[in-house]
């Protein structure tokens, strides 16, 4: 886009420092029924520069200015983002943060708030507008494959500023994925095994760490209230679409539904564990994904997860030993809209193996993989669980880890009869780089953990190094 191209933007400042963002040339100001009369309202020109050139992927600057100017998109279901928020605040950056929906501003209570109420077609030339006008210098958002920030990383990476990327960890529990460009199927990592051997034998080894604690109830009780906040609130968002394919309504209704079978749930997963745990090697295991999970749709051959669970028990049908029991493992967070139990028991009937195939609701899946002959995955991080206690792995879609000499490259078919275990030394030098370029300690479930998380992500984007503790 030429220097001498203007856009015409308007934004209302608020008295409790949210500011709400509005396209076009209406110049009436919205009305005083939503908290704000009274606000003060401004145009501005805002000319756009040639951009500048793009920070190298996965490379953070030699010499990080003083002051960062931040911009925070959508974050994970909780505090995440306004502690993050006050932590760089108080480091002395400047923050600003995108609210897409009453959820979203729950959550943040922080001067800086930007409100989006217009159409994911508009939102590009708007978040344009926003790095301009912010003098934005870095980019921090929770998840990659979210609408608005699939569509947000070409508006970003064509201004030249770096994209960071928080998920879920890689490896599991006690860390969290920050990784600048993408995380998952869009990592820039190699998947050459030579380069991880090679630069981890540069790297000092990883200190200890203590664990963190993690709170379920927590977890449940934030997302209740960001979802309560986003239903009650969409008049004010007429635009917002959540990414996830429910309505918050029915999930609800699904986790109740969940909630009133959980003591048969406990006791029918306890009886497996226990025949499991007589017979180790005896079975393999497929962790459940979430069907609403961006890494199945955006990342793998399968539309949804009952494609993979049909692919899976069929081969298993067709190729495993007779001897070999299938366990397919319930995902802790699934909200029960979709009865995978019953799923898996027509499949398996369908393909002759209902005898062989087992589901398993509930439980702690470290000890069934441990004492499993091998896991299947589509590319969940269930995979680096399974190789970081030895056991065979396969991965059907893309994966960071799915790299030779860590994970079976031989197809489906023959994973049931020749499960090869990874190379300690490939995964463990995968890990190591892991944590170098990708990785922080800490959790988003625990006041510790929050903290931890922020302490190490702050030190990220300021270009220093600060050891696990």
């Amino acid at each position: 886009m030429g220097a001498g191209r203007l856009r015409l933007t308007r934004y209302t400042a608020c008295r409790d420092g949210q500011e709400r963002l509005t396209r076009g040339l209406d110049r009436l100001p919205l009305p005083g029924s939503n908290g704000h009369a009274g606000a003060k309202t401004t145009e501005r020109l805002l000319p756009f520069p040639e951009p500048a050139a793009p920070t190298p992927a996965g490379v953070l600057p030699a010499e990080p200015p003083a002051q960062r100017s931040v911009l925070l998109l959508q974050g994970l279901m909780g505090p995440l983002f306004r502690r993050l928020g006050q932590g760089l605040i108080q480091a002395g950056h400047r923050v600003h943060k995108v609210n897409f929906n009453g959820g979203d501003r729950a959550f943040w209570r922080l001067p800086g708030g930007i409100e989006y109420r217009g159409s994911l077609e508009e939102w590009p030339d708007a978040l344009d507008a926003m790095l301009v006008e912010h003098g934005i210098t870095d980019v921090v958002l929770f998840g990659d494959c979210r609408d608005h920030h699939l569509a947000a990383k070409p508006v970003i990476r064509a201004r030249g500023i770096p994209v960071h990327v928080f998920e879920e960890g890689y490896i599991r529990p006690d860390w969290v994925t920050l990784e600048q460009g993408g995380v998952n199927g869009h990592s820039l990592l190699p998947r050459d095994p030579q380069w991880y051997l090679d630069t981890a034998a540069t790297l000092p080894p990883v200190p200890e760490h203590r664990q963190v604690p993690s709170s379920f109830r927590r977890r449940a009780l934030e997302g209740l209230l960001y979802n309560s906040a986003d239903v009650f609130t969409r008049w004010h968002y007429p635009h917002w679409n959540n990414h996830r394919p429910w309505h918050p309504l029915v999930e609800g209704m699904g986790w109740a539904r969940k909630l009133r079978r959980r003591k048969q749930r406990e006791a029918d997963a306890a009886e497996l564990m226990a025949r499991l745990s007589a017979a180790p090697g005896s079975y393999f295991l497929f962790p459940l994904q979430l069907d609403s999970d961006a890494q199945i749709r955006l990342h793998s051959p399968f539309a949804g997860i009952l494609p993979a669970l049909q692919l899976i028990i069929a081969s298993f049908a067709a190729h495993a030993p007779v001897d070999t029991r299938l366990v397919v493992k319930e995902h802790p967070l699934d909200n029960g809209v979709r009865d995978w139990r019953q799923e898996t028991a027509d499949m398996a009937a369908r393909y002759g193996v209902a005898d062989r195939v087992d589901y398993l609701g509930w439980g702690d899946i470290v000890p069934v993989a441990r004492d499993s002959r091998g896991m299947v995955t589509v590319n969940s991080t269930s995979g680096t669980l399974g190789l970081a206690v030895g056991i065979p792995v396969i991965a059907l879609g893309h994966a960071v880890y799915d790299i030779a000499g860590i994970t079976c490259q031989d197809g489906l078919d023959a994973f049931w009869t020749n499960p090869t275990p990874p190379d300690p030394a490939t995964f463990a030098a995968f890990r190591r780089v892991l944590i170098d370029r990708c990785l922080i300690p800490g959790g988003f479930f625990s006041e510790e953990a929050l903290d931890k998380v922020v302490r190490h992500a702050i030190a990220r984007f300021e270009g220093r190094s600060i050891a696990p503790e």
